[in-house]
């Protein structure tokens, strides 16, 4: 956790160079506009702020704005009523453009034909945490005591229709469980709760999760990708521990639909230029990403295929919201 502050303070101190350019840039030239949709020092915050100090010297002055609400919804609004010029996109979890099309009645915009995919920034992956609450030691432990006491297992996510919500749907799916899903305002008073002894399970991004796991506080039981995540080598996958299962998300760039080809050229090019920069690379793989920095059009087969992949579970739940 200490190395995660470090990294995140200077990610956070690179703010205030956003706001000079260079004096190489025309005085008059808007400076792109990196949004967020979520509050300043959370991942995808972070992200924004690496993403941008990285692509600085090909975009001069780059402003990064907080537009927090609603799981990143006001902010796809913004960048949806936005000039199509390549000055500003926005950088996000892959939730809301695969995800919240199959959960909300009513969508604020279209995944697919209100946005011009940009770049894969990279993907990251689940932990699936127990607590003090909770006696198993590994997965396979885990599952048993939820077949011998079915409905008595619960686990808590940041909300419901959220990614980790449904990465526990995917597991009572995959290994014939039921369990209890306890939706909470946020990451925060879910780890209370596990900490706490209140629900036995949380499913949570392993960054989120792993100085707990170290410090045995809490105990990451397995990992929802489709390798072993550096920060915790010795935490077996999902598929390794006899689950057939695996899910990841992923940060990605975009701007609004019908951005010019060769604004969405020069985007594109920068960030992935950017993401394959050994410096910048380090820093994602620290904080528990494994970079990518792809094409647009990769970007949108990557965004087709987990469409079509989470319909069937989200459907499965029932879950609908306004």
């Amino acid at each position: 956790m200490q190395r995660y502050n470090r990294i995140l303070l200077a990610v956070l101190a690179l703010a205030s160079a956003f706001a000079v350019a260079p004096a190489t840039q025309a005085q008059d030239k808007p400076p792109l506009k990196i949004l967020v949709g979520f509050p300043p020092g959370g991942s995808a915050d972070v992200i924004a702020r690496l993403i941008a100090d990285g692509i600085k010297a090909d975009f001069g002055t780059i402003v990064v704005e907080n537009k927090a609400g609603a799981g990143g919804r006001i902010a796809l609004g913004a960048v949806k009523a936005a000039k199509a010029d390549g000055q500003t996109v926005i950088i996000l979890p892959s939730g809301p453009m695969v995800l919240f099309p199959h959960v909300y009645k009513k969508l604020e915009y279209d995944a697919v034909r209100d946005f011009t995919p940009v770049s894969l920034i990279g993907h990251f992956q689940f932990g699936v945490v127990a607590g003090p609450a909770s006696s198993a030691k590994n997965v396979q432990e885990m599952i048993a005591l939820a077949r011998a006491n079915p409905g008595s297992a619960s686990y808590g996510t940041p909300g419901a229709g959220t990614l980790p919500h449904f990465m526990g749907v995917l597991l009572e799916q995959s290994a014939g469980i039921t369990m209890n899903h306890v939706p909470f305002q946020g990451g925060g008073p879910a780890n209370t709760a596990l900490l706490g002894g209140h629900i036995q399970y949380k499913f949570d991004v392993v960054s989120e999760t792993a100085e707990l796991h170290r410090t045995g506080k809490a105990r990451i039981l397995a990992v929802t990708g489709d390798k072993r995540d550096p920060q915790v080598p010795e935490v077996p996958t999902l598929a390794e521990a006899g689950v057939p299962m695996r899910a990841t998300a992923w940060f990605a760039m975009y701007g609004p639909a019908n951005l010019p080809p060769d604004a969405l050229k020069r985007l594109e090019s920068a960030v992935a230029k950017a993401v394959r920069e050994p410096g910048l690379r380090k820093k994602l793989v620290d904080l528990g990403y494994d970079p990518v920095g792809s094409t647009s059009a990769e970007l949108a087969a990557a965004q087709r295929a987990d469409l079509a992949r989470w319909e069937k579970p989200i459907k499965a739940t029932g879950v609908q919201l306004d």
